[in-house]
């Protein structure tokens, strides 16, 4: 079959509906990844996108008429379908674009957890198999059971932090999750807890009709910054579409930063398991690499994608890792990443050391000053990165992903996109903020030529 090879990302599988990605492509999906893997069960979910019952029924439809069964978990967050995936000791496709715009859908796909395919490791064989249409002839067709996963995934959420802990102090919420998929399980699951609720749009409704999916745009986070200030709440927390990623706004009403908040768990879960290895990816903060290693853990640098954090950390034993774009991974959920899981953390956090969020993140930004993702659209995205590496070569250069360049009191990364003619930009100096702003300056001349 015909089929645009550009769904078929990095990490996912990801297009327009009814133009890149439909019914009939889903079905073709659906048998490659039965026949690609042997599967005998695949679990699958899907979020609350208007496409998502079509593209749904024509993925598991795929999937039986290969042979396999189907362990239907409905709709449900992306932590929710890691979590079956991991109970059911199964393969996984789950419906969802995560925090693309409302006309897109897509495949997060699982191996086994923690390991999904990606780009290096099974997508690009999916592609191959829809263009060829080449499947194994099968003699049974598969069925379909309904699972259901809810009371015990908000058992374990709720299992790995101190409940009692947040009644002493009343914690005020302000919750967004954007009409995504996180509202129904985060309402029931914070039901539980002894804290002061505000929810903004937690009903699921595909339209979208108040505010896009993605809390790194800020027209998308503006509502709830303002509301956090006006209720004088202790936090506001906002969520992505499928719920696999978390962010936090603090008591001032500021956004926090991705590098900031991977600071800031990993110091706290490494002081319940002292001695353990943490997580973060190459464009982050130094404020990560220094706090886990003044409290004595050991801080692993990796390459940006869920698909090689999650495997780096099996394989590493880590107890947590951290993304800037607000990724959050736990070992003790298998490794896997989860929106509503660090909101929990943040919140024994608060109330155990009796300490307001700004407190925290003042004694950051007094140190590091960061420039935040900068996007430049350029032509020759690696002739911009050869010239990055020709201007600093006195640096110490490295290429885990991108190109990073490391100076004594300054730092950068500079990654291409693996959509779009863009490159990426992160900076953090240690001198100033004045420097900082320098320094990116410079770096953005070489960037956009």
């Amino acid at each position: 079959m015909q089929v645009n090879p550009g769904i078929f990302k990095a990490y996912d599988i990801r297009g327009v509906y009814p133009t890149d990605l439909n019914e009939d492509t889903a079905y073709l999906i659906g048998r490659a990844f039965v026949s690609f893997l042997g599967a005998q069960k695949v679990v699958v979910g899907r979020d609350m996108r208007t496409s998502g019952p079509a593209v749904f029924a024509a993925v598991v439809r795929g999937i039986i008429d290969q042979g396999a069964d189907v362990a239907n978990i409905g709709m449900v967050s992306t932590d929710q379908y890691y979590f079956a995936c991991a109970q059911l000791g199964l393969p996984g496709m789950m419906v969802t674009a995560s925090h693309n715009p409302k006309q897109y859908n897509g495949f997060k796909m699982v191996r086994q957890m923690p390991y999904l395919l990606s780009g290096d490791e099974g997508i690009q064989d999916l592609r191959r198999l829809v263009e060829s249409e080449d499947f194994p002839t099968i003699s049974r067709k598969g069925q379909v059971i309904d699972y259901d996963f809810k009371d015990q995934f908000i058992e374990k959420v709720l299992s790995l932090i101190d409940v009692d802990s947040l009644v002493d102090r009343k914690l005020k919420v302000v919750a967004d999750t954007g009409n995504g998929m996180v509202g129904p399980i985060l309402s029931e699951v914070y039901a539980h807890l002894p804290i002061e609720l505000i929810g903004l749009y937690l009903d699921p409704d595909g339209t979208l009709p108040n505010h896009g999916l993605d809390p790194l745009q800020p027209e998308n986070r503006a509502e709830l910054q303002q509301r956090v200030k006006d209720e004088g709440a202790d936090i506001g927390f906002a969520f992505d579409g499928d719920g696999d990623r978390f962010f936090a706004i603090d008591d001032r009403g500021d956004f926090i930063s991705g590098d900031f908040l991977t600071a800031i768990l990993g110091r706290y879960l490494l002081a319940k398991e002292p001695g353990s290895k943490v997580l973060y990816d190459v464009r982050a903060s130094w404020a990560v690499p220094n706090g886990i290693a003044e409290d004595g853990g050991t801080p692993l640098i990796e390459r940006v994608g869920h698909a090689f954090i999650k495997r780096r950390m099996a394989d590493e034993d880590a107890i947590f890792a951290g993304e800037v774009s607000g990724h959050y991974y736990f070992k003790a959920f298998t490794f896997a990443d989860s929106g509503l899981i660090p909101s929990l953390y943040i919140m024994e956090l608060l109330a155990k050391r009796g300490v307001k969020m700004s407190e925290l993140l003042g004694e950051l930004e007094a140190k590091y000053f960061i420039s935040g993702e900068i996007n430049s659209k350029v032509d020759d995205t690696q002739g911009r990165l050869a010239a990055l590496a020709e201007r600093y070569a006195d640096a110490k250069i490295e290429r885990i992903d991108g190109i990073s360049v490391t100076y004594d009191t300054w730092h950068f990364n500079v990654r291409t996109s693996n959509t779009e003619p863009l490159i990426r930009l992160n900076l953090e100096s240690v001198v100033s903020h004045e420097d900082m702003e320098q320094k990116r300056d410079e770096v953005l001349a070489i960037i956009r030529g």
